[in-house]
């Protein structure tokens, strides 16, 4: 189970010694049973806390290890601000931060509002954003209508937007219309989760329209990039059925009208 946490998130519960409370929201926490600490340090920017089965932070490498199954991919660029949480998940999870091994990777430490800003118009076909309100200021500044606009002009025509989000939906879908091409609503059932599910808005730029539901270039399992294995969850079948709830049908439409 991996969740990210700003500073003020992270603490253990005094009225449980040996507990962990993880505040996802205002009035609402998620304990959990501390058994050994493995590691507990703090950068300028979050807390970082590994102990048995859990781990806070972020930086993991395991959308790295997905992407690395694509030999379609040419090149990948990681932006991530804090290199603690990088060393943290080698050492201690190398299973999930063995993506950060393939050589199309570049990483970059930096602030991501400043990278994408920093970048060419056009520069890239699929950007993954990975941004949701428990991160506090960092994001809304990353959900930001300004921003959502900076990488909208650094996808190429028909370029896509991954964004992984846990917002208000009407509200994430508004500023997704700025993409004016196709726009979807998915979920994923992810257990470490506050309520156990995770929202995604998949977001293309202007041209013809891009069926997220059935891809193109379909996973081989004969070939996992540096991953130890095919996916243990993943297959065209769940991609297809993360599409199809009451609600996110009702939201592709109203997208449309």
């Amino acid at each position: 189970m991996e969740r990210r946490r700003v500073m003020e998130h992270l603490k253990t519960y005094p009225a449980f010694p040996g507990w962990y409370a993880d505040v996802s929201w205002p009035g609402e926490a998620h304990i959990y049973k501390m058994e050994k600490i493995l590691f507990h340090g703090k950068s300028e920017f979050q807390e970082l806390l590994v102990f048995e089965v859990l781990l806070v932070g972020g930086g993991d490498g395991g959308i790295l290890r997905e992407i690395s199954r694509h030999s379609s991919v040419e090149h990948i660029d990681i932006c991530e601000i804090d290199k603690m949480v990088i060393h943290v998940y080698k050492k201690f999870f190398p299973d999930i931060a063995v993506g950060y091994e393939d050589p199309r990777m570049h990483v970059h430490i930096r602030d991501g509002v400043a990278f994408i800003n920093s970048v060419p118009e056009g520069a890239y076909d699929v950007i993954i954003l990975d941004a949701f309100p428990a991160m506090g200021h960092s994001a809304d500044v990353l959900a930001d209508k300004c921003f959502l606009e900076s990488i909208a002009k650094a996808l190429r025509p028909r370029g896509v937007l991954l964004w992984h989000t846990n917002s208000e939906v009407a509200d994430t879908i508004a500023n997704c219309k700025i993409f004016k091409g196709s726009v979807n609503y998915a979920w994923a059932t992810v257990p470490a989760y506050v309520s156990g599910a995770i929202g995604f808005m998949l977001c293309s730029t202007e041209g013809p329209p891009v069926n997220f539901k059935h891809p193109i270039n379909k996973l081989n399992p004969e070939k996992n990039g540096v991953a130890k294995g095919p996916p243990k969850f993943y297959n065209s079948e769940i991609h297809a059925t993360a599409f199809f709830c009451g609600q996110g049908w009702l939201i592709q439409q109203d997208i449309h009208k």
